[in-house]
């Protein structure tokens, strides 16, 4: 095949990709399934004839992509809000993970006749979360969450994928060499997590460190910067024994916390790179899927599905949570949007490549289970979210016809305040609010119009006050602006 058919067949599969999001987006279906089906059908088993049977180009491809959407995950996380659920994130993220593993492989062991460690391997591949495939069904709805919701199921999916890998590499590990001690397994698990964690903070600061300090000529350099440093800090951290994936996952969340040069337009590019990785990595899973060996386990698929979404997954989550003052309607939403993704297939090419009994059939039950647990809970999320009452209609952002990209030195931050009806400041002129010198009105968003403001301008409750001013100063007046008017 030549270069250029090549790529038409790679445009192509993006580019209808890239349609097919529309699709997800008023139909609620996840857009994971349908770019699964894109793969599925251009492979050898569906029209497109394509044949593609590679786990081990599938896997590096597979990690180069999580880097990539993990990076982009912590880059977009909010630590203001991460913080305050930050332990119970970490109890879901091993000690959930952890019980799903165990319930699916005593399910496995069971009732479909696995070895205690075949069935825990298959626990293990299947436990981890992807939260991205929620939330973009929430917003495609419209939809929020209630309370400490989102952060909790974000940083719960960017941290529990390192957990899964460790189970089921030490899994396959005792699999493979009978004689491995269990000890042996935990302490490479404590170094994994210990130098993951400082290598993520280092690494994440570092970023921070050369986009502020070294003056690039060019601002499109600053993405290649920033992917320089994923890409080491995954490297050096696993050559150093430490967790990669947990590592690069921290490197976004630190580096997120701080202000630095172009930091819009690098968050922007590592969206975008991150809906690339999605789509080229369920394209390459839909490719390496040959559903005519689906069809003889779909029962078999059934009960482990079953036995995730009805009986693992509830038990995590009641069992970790049980200590904190989540109410009952929030763990059962929690319970219910456990969605499976790329993450377990991806990891279902472990076994393959190690030739161990029962991959094929292995692999093929955890495709067979993404596809349930996007169909089942994907499609039922905003339902389940309006019936538990845990979920709020999301408000409509402007885009704004300005952008403001922080220069080292600059302490100044654009921000946007709102007017509440019965404000202090609604009806007022902005000249008789006193503002400080330092709180600068850049302009005024009020309905579908954006109008300059001037000394004399009168507010009005619903306008959106676009600002430029330090921290300190934006607390303080929007504290004072949200004080309800007293008649004299």
């Amino acid at each position: 095949m030549t270069l250029e058919w090549m790529l038409i067949i790679c445009a192509g599969l993006l580019l209808v990709s890239v349609l097919m999001s529309k699709v997800s987006d008023r139909s609620g279906v996840p857009a994971l399934i349908l770019f699964l089906a894109i793969g599925m059908l251009a492979g050898s088993d569906g029209p497109g004839g394509i044949y593609f049977d590679d786990p081990q180009l599938t896997q590096n491809i597979g990690v180069i992509a999580l880097n990539l959407i993990l990076f982009a995950g912590g880059l977009d996380t909010r630590w203001k809000d991460v913080r305050l659920i930050v332990k119970h994130g970490i109890a879901l993220s091993t000690l959930g993970v952890f019980t799903t593993a165990m319930i699916v492989g005593i399910t496995a062991q069971y009732l479909l006749g696995f070895t205690p460690l075949q069935g825990l391997l298959l626990g293990a591949i299947v436990s981890s979360t992807d939260a991205a495939a929620v939330f973009s069904i929430l917003r495609s709805k419209g939809l929020g969450l209630k309370g400490k919701l989102l952060p909790l199921l974000e940083f719960e999916s960017g941290s529990n994928d390192p957990m899964a890998v460790f189970l089921t590499v030490g899994l396959i590990q005792l699999i493979t060499h009978p004689a491995t001690q269990v000890t042996t397994l935990l302490g490479a698990l404590v170094l994994q997590i210990l130098v993951g964690i400082l290598s993520g903070y280092l690494f994440g600061r570092l970023l921070v460190f050369l986009a502020n300090r070294v003056q690039l000529g060019f601002e499109g350099l600053y993405p290649v910067l920033s992917l320089s440093i994923v890409f080491l800090a995954y490297s050096l951290t696993s050559i150093l024994y430490g967790n990669g994936f947990l590592a690069v996952y921290l490197v976004g969340i630190v580096a997120g916390h701080y202000d630095f040069l172009h930091r819009r337009s690098v968050m922007r590019f590592h969206d975008g790179i991150a809906w690339l990785m999605q789509i080229t990595m369920f394209l390459t899973l839909g490719l390496l899927v040959f559903p005519s060996r689906i069809l003889p386990i779909i029962s078999t698929g059934l009960l482990v599905a079953a036995s995730l979404v009805f009986l693992a997954r509830p038990i995590s989550i009641f069992l970790t949570l049980l200590p904190t003052s989540f109410s009952l309607k929030e763990k059962v939403f929690i319970s219910w949007v456990g969605l499976r993704g790329a993450v377990p297939i991806i990891l279902a090419t472990y076994p393959l490549l190690v030739g161990l009994s029962q991959a094929d059939e292995i692999f093929n039950i955890v495709f067979f289970v993404v596809l349930m647990s996007a169909m089942l809970q994907g499609t039922t999320i905003p339902m389940v979210a309006k019936w538990l009452g845990v979920g709020e209609t999301l408000a409509a952002k402007p885009a704004f016809p300005i952008e403001f990209n922080p220069v080292s030195g600059f302490k100044n931050e654009l921000k946007e305040i709102i007017i509440a009806a019965e404000s202090m400041a609604e009806g007022k002129s902005i000249v008789e609010l006193g503002l400080p010198q330092a709180f600068l009105v850049i302009l005024i968003a009020r309905e579908n119009e954006f109008l300059m403001p001037s000394g004399g301008f009168v507010l009005q409750a619903g306008d959106t006050l676009i600002v430029l001013a330090d921290r300190e100063t934006f607390n303080m007046v929007d504290q004072q602006l949200k004080e309800p008017y007293i008649p004299q």
